[in-house]
């Protein structure tokens, strides 16, 4: 239970930043002995590893807060982030010890079922914090983007120290954002639902009211 929750938050932490709960799992790992990481994911402790995943992190810390760019951004991490997740719950979650570079072993061992769940968590929070970071950019003119990015991080590594530290912290966490998702895509459907029915009712495009035909001014006088 405690490892699914692990894992669990680690992926919704990797959906907002793909770096950072996997410097959290490789730094702790490496310098603490507040967790242990399995043998198929020891590669995240490697030093050259989180020298990587360092530099990746300020990269995408320093580019989402300039308004455009954080929209590009997006764009590429909504394969970067779902990947990242999968990493995230996989070495949060997973006992086994198969290596991933042994295929056959991998799938065997069942190791890659919370590999496919921190997937599709990382990719559900990433889809809503684009969708809401494009509305808010818009209302804002870019204006929310350093503000709304900030924020992200600061959840991104609260998550991923609850994660670690106090997993059952998760899933109160885990229930609000299944209803800000419930939110967001009720909202979206009823914009979609509004533009349809104004456009089938004379909105822009749409067929519009029948106009008075026009009098000759000789019927006037």
């Amino acid at each position: 239970m405690l490892e699914l929750a692990t894992g669990t938050g680690l992926a919704l932490a990797a959906g907002l930043n793909a770096w950072i709960p996997l410097l959290a799992l490789g730094l702790l790992s490496r310098y603490t002995d507040l967790i242990t990481l399995p043998g198929a994911w020891a590669w995240l402790e490697n030093g050259w590893v989180l020298i990587v995943l360092g530099v990746l992190l300020v990269l995408e810390m320093v580019g989402d807060k300039v308004p455009v760019v954080d929209s590009i951004n997006d764009v590429v991490q909504t394969v970067v982030r779902p990947g990242a997740g999968g990493i995230a719950f996989g070495a949060g979650a997973t006992s086994e010890t198969a290596r991933v570079e042994n295929p056959a072993a991998f799938v065997d061992s069942g190791a890659w079922v919370p590999v496919v769940a921190g997937i599709a968590l990382a990719l559900v929070v990433h889809l809503t914090k684009a969708a809401l970071r494009a509305g808010a950019n818009a209302a804002t003119g870019g204006l929310a983007a350093p503000v709304l990015s900030t924020a992200e991080d600061g959840t991104s590594v609260g998550l991923s120290l609850v994660a670690i530290l106090l997993p059952l912290l998760v899933i109160p966490v885990a229930i609000g954002l299944a209803v800000v998702v419930w939110r967001v895509v009720r909202a979206r459907r009823r914009r979609h639902t509004a533009a349809q029915d104004g456009t089938a009712g004379g909105g822009p495009g749409g067929p519009g009211p029948a106009l008075p035909p026009s009098v000759p001014p000789s019927s006037r006088e």
